[in-house]
């Protein structure tokens, strides 16, 4: 296991606090948008974070009233246009990767929206496993505005499985606005909060998720993911072997203990 409370990353702010840690995309005056080198170094912090053992959650949240505007178009789209196959799939394949180490992080992830998630930032969004949003979120999948395709880092496996097939094909195919109402009411956000109590409302939430089983929420994540491409049969009997090994953690003979006492269990994350 790794310590990551201390990480240092170069192209965004990291801060970890209570076993929480806050990530902040730091280009403000352009609405964060993504470059090569972030897109890199979030996937490789993602893929570190499974090793993590001081880290329990991971909260994303705005800088200067917006959480990220896809990706930079000199600093990725102009370059891009320039290269060829070979590099262009590696970029794709890069991009897909950084969706693919949230996925697989073993860590809850909660976004917090305010202003524009549009593009990557939209998928930022989509693949965590909670989402918040201020009434003025604005969320667009914006690939067909540039000529893409709209099945970009997952999105035509994820967000369907979110808000419905025919919802999903609609943003997908159009590159529109999703409204911070029409998001709330389709499932993608699970809330709308003020803008002020924004940050307090996610960060609530992670510390009541770490206050939890960590390791159960971990074992939660996997499951949720991998049982996307499982039949019936075959996700329960995975549930009962997940579920068996959590009845081998000091964490449910706590919860049991603690009942049996009438107090409230404490957790420890093994």
């Amino acid at each position: 296991m790794s310590a990551m409370a201390k990480l240092k990353p170069k192209h965004f702010l990291w801060e970890v606090e209570g076993r929480v840690a806050r990530i902040r995309l730091d280009r403000p005056e352009r609405k964060n948008p993504l470059t090569f080198d972030s897109y890199a170094e979030l996937r490789d912090m993602f893929r570190d974070l499974v090793y993590a053992d001081d880290v329990d959650a991971v909260v994303f949240l705005p800088n200067g009233g917006n959480l990220c505007s896809g990706g930079d178009v000199h600093d990725i789209i102009g370059p891009l246009v320039k290269m060829d196959m070979k590099a262009l799939l590696a970029f794709t394949r890069m991009t897909g990767d950084f969706v693919k180490a949230m996925l697989n992080c073993g860590k809850p992830i909660i976004c917090a929206v305010d202003g524009v998630a549009v593009g990557a930032g939209a998928i930022i969004a989509m693949a965590a496993d909670i989402r918040i949003a201020t009434p003025d979120a604005k969320t667009a999948f914006l690939f067909t505005r540039v000529g893409l395709a709209g099945c970009d880092m997952g999105a035509c496996a994820i967000l369907p499985r979110i808000i419905g097939q025919g919802r999903a094909a609609e943003l997908l195919y159009t590159g529109r606005t999703m409204s911070a109402a029409e998001g709330e009411r389709w499932g993608f956000y699970n809330r709308l909060v003020d803008a002020a109590a924004l940050e307090a409302d996610a960060l609530d939430l992670a510390a009541r998720i770490v206050s939890g089983p960590t390791f159960a929420h971990g074992i939660t994540k996997t499951q949720l993911n991998q049982e996307w491409s499982m039949g019936l049969d075959q996700a329960i009997e995975a549930e009962a072997q997940a579920q068996a090994i959590c009845m081998q953690s000091g964490d449910f003979e706590r919860a049991y203990k603690a009942f049996v006492a009438k107090e409230k269990p404490v957790f420890e994350g093994n």
